[in-house]
């Protein structure tokens, strides 16, 4: 099975942890900072309003991603 992404495609990944350089960082940082502004919201609000129970599913491996890195 073809892995799909989430929020980040394996290069943005790579770039984020500077495998490419500080430009590339840059670049797909500001990439995902806009889908996370931008879309990321969009989708909550469908999940909030057409199906909570995924909504719920997203805020446990969010929040607990978070909890476990602070």
């Amino acid at each position: 099975m073809a892995k799909t992404r989430a929020l980040l495609t394996e290069t943005e990944r790579e770039q984020i942890a500077g495998e490419h350089g500080d430009s590339r960082k840059y670049q797909a940082t500001s990439r995902v900072r806009g889908r996370i502004q931008e879309e990321l919201e969009s989708d909550v609000e469908v999940l909030k309003e057409h199906h909570p129970d995924l909504l719920e599913e997203l805020r446990e491996v969010v929040c607990e991603e978070t909890d476990e890195h602070d």
